[in-house]
């Protein structure tokens, strides 16, 4: 590659790249394809999310950098220092990458040792190079925004004029192409269509895996950096975890060489998802696949020629089809590892269990067919565990999410559950969602130094009680849910008795009958507007058939949290009985029980509102309390029910 003044030469201003045909077939000419190791002559285009076309390969028409001299005038008052390095720069990169033949032709570099990385990923980045994202945030969105001008030449020349570095043009190269081409759903679907060409794609901005490939590598090659498309087979939309590959291959790839070694990019799934229900591209940046550790790329990508895995040792096209597959979101959302690390999970005596690493705290759920039952997903500093149970013998589909920084919960695995044999004492209660047991989570939303720390709180009798802290301006709501039949919201709460001391709830519980309960806690900011939040559930177990517990007394606004009922605490008392009622209450003035007759409430030494009275006659008996002894009206704080005689 050449830089030389010349009389007859365009302004420098232009910046106009001439490409010198005389000199290029003096030289010899030779395809691009057959210069890619393992090139193929035929593929098809794939997308995550998108189904495969099947595309014939073709040469791109239009000239690449091959032996080409570059033609410029430069005018005395132009900086001619800063140009020369920005070209020097380009011509250096260009020449490492190549290989000369016997003939003297230039051809890409195959990948040697020092190109590949052991396997498997060391888990310090995502990366094959080191990579602070942040210094590319000024030029990511300069290449965002460049427009279409004329050609693919004064396109690359416009990116390039915030680029200064190799890195730096492959970089505004991946992102214009990430933000502005579509995937083209229709034309992948029509079989017969030819591969994309450069000029068509900068025309309509939509192609297929062969265009984003074939384009990326063009501009690449323009820039003046080494670039090869590798076409390959892909899990991308339509995988089906542990299925065989063969046949042509469904998807087209890239890799650069950069400071000395290959790296992998594929811009195609870098752009965004087609969502398979209605056909429709959505611009979706993954900044996943912009040089990916081959380590993970292999986990989706298997390219034609074993070379390009930049892996040592490569693996084989079985060991691809039969590796655990982590979708790229596992990656994205700062997940490390899971276990055991095979697609294809088998019940023992029923159960699965399934454990993610993760780099920090996060949220997971699961779906199993498509339902988020059958499962207890507990919270863990760095990560989760999950153990399943499946409530039929056959195949299942086990889908997990994270959510990461983000709002949204992404697919990060996907299992195939095979179960043989299935416990049925082990039914879970289909209200019981996720997560199970308190966690770092529930310590975020206000709730500390449970009673219980484990999810699951067995019982002999049906009664039990939970406690935890509960911080300053937080209010906490319980309630129970069961599968034995439907049952209001009131009801729900009225198995469930809650006190509150000191910056410390207790929930007292008494199960309905046997089986398996879930205990939901939700909480809320007494001073913000809006609805209690879902926290986490323990799961309550009780095999005493002979348990029958009634519900609690019925509670109305004015009792407090800080209130406390020592006796009776069944909601239902029994007919023509003398009952004593001893409750600690804050903040009243008098206390009275009433029923056929009103029979007042002393205040003890010990600070409890104590009495007896008769439910001779009733059908209901109410506390109540004076708030203010300059008041006249008492309030109803608490409702109870009298068996009928």
């Amino acid at each position: 590659m050449e830089l030389k003044k010349d009389s007859n030469a365009v302004s420098i201003d232009m910046l106009l790249i001439v490409h010198s045909e005389k000199r290029r077939a003096a030289q010899g000419t030779h395809s691009d394809r057959q210069a890619d190791p393992g090139a193929l002559p035929q593929r098809r285009g794939g997308l995550q999310g998108v189904g495969n076309g099947i595309r014939r390969w073709q040469r791109f028409e239009g000239n690449d950098v091959h032996g080409t001299q570059l033609t410029v005038e430069v005018h005395p008052r132009d900086a001619m220092p800063q140009l020369l390095k920005k070209f020097s720069l380009a011509k250096r990169t260009y020449v490492q990458g190549l290989q000369s033949d016997k003939n003297g032709n230039t051809r890409p570099r195959q990948p040697g040792t020092k190109d590949a990385h052991a396997y498997p990923w060391d888990r310090s980045s995502l990366k094959s190079m080191p990579l602070d994202l942040r210094q590319f945030e000024k030029l990511d969105t300069y290449a965002s925004q460049v427009t279409v001008k004329s050609g693919l030449d004064e396109l690359v020349s416009d990116l390039l004029q915030e680029a200064h570095s190799d890195l730096e043009r492959v970089r505004v190269i991946w992102i214009w192409i990430c933000h502005h081409i579509e995937y083209d759903v229709e034309a992948t679907q029509e079989k017969d269509r030819q591969a994309f060409k450069p000029t068509d794609i900068l025309r309509t901005q939509k192609t297929n895996c062969d265009g984003y490939a074939g384009l990326f590598e063009k501009m690449c090659r323009i820039a003046g950096v080494q670039c090869v498309t590798v076409p390959g087979y892909s899990k991308g939309f339509g995988y089906q975890t542990g299925q065989s590959f063969s046949g042509e291959f469904d998807h087209a790839w890239n890799a650069v060489y950069l400071e000395g070694r290959w790296h992998l990019v594929d811009s195609t799934w870098g752009s965004g998802l087609v969502d398979s229900s209605t056909s429709k591209f959505t611009f979706l940046y993954n900044e996943f696949y912009f040089l990916t550790h081959p380590a993970l790329f292999i986990e989706d990508h298997f390219p034609d020629n074993k070379n390009w895995q930049l892996l040592k040792p490569p693996q084989s096209l079985r060991q691809f089809e039969s590796n655990m597959y982590h979708k790229s979101e596992f990656y994205n959302k700062g997940m490390l590892s899971a276990h055991p690390e095979t697609s294809v999970l088998r019940t023992v005596n029923g159960k699965a269990t399934i454990t993610i690493e993760s780099r920090a705290p996060t949220l997971f759920m699961f779906m199993l067919n498509g339902k988020q039952e059958h499962g207890l997903l507990s919270l863990r500093k760095n990560g989760m565990k999950l153990d399943i149970y499946p409530p039929a013998v056959g195949t299942h589909k086990l889908q997990i999410f994270a959510k990461g920084n983000s709002d949204v919960y992404s697919s990060v695995l996907e299992y195939t559950l095979k179960c043989n044999y299935v416990d049925l004492s082990v039914r879970l209660p289909a209200e019981l969602h996720q997560p199970v047991g308190p966690s770092w989570f529930s310590e975020q939303m206000g709730i500390v130094k449970p009673s219980h720390p484990d999810p699951i709180i067995h019982t002999s009798d049906g009664r039990c009680s939970v406690s935890f802290g509960v911080e300053e301006g937080i209010s906490v709501l319980a309630s129970l849910h069961g599968d034995e039949g439907p049952i209001t919201e009131e009801t729900q709460r009225r198995y469930i008795f809650q006190l509150q001391r000191e910056k410390r709830a207790e929930l007292k519980v008494q199960l309905p009958q046997a089986g398996k309960f879930a205990l939901k806690i939700f909480v809320k900011k007494r001073l913000e507007p809006g609805n209690y939040v879902f926290v986490f559930n323990y799961l309550l177990c009780c095999t005493n058939t002979k348990v029958n517990w009634p519900m609690f007394p019925e509670s109305f606004g004015n009792w407090g949290q800080d209130n406390e009922l020592l006796e009776p605490l069944s909601g239902v008392l029994p007919a023509n009985r003398d009952v004593s009622f001893k409750l600690k209450l804050h903040g009243v003035a008098k206390a009275l029980v009433k029923g056929q007759d009103t029979w007042p409430l002393t205040l003890n030494q010990e600070g409890y509102w104590e009495g007896s009275c008769s439910t001779a006659g009733c059908r209901e008996i109410y506390v109540m309390v004076l708030e203010n002894a300059n008041h006249n009206f008492y309030s109803y704080i608490l409702k109870y029910k009298v068996n009928a005689q």
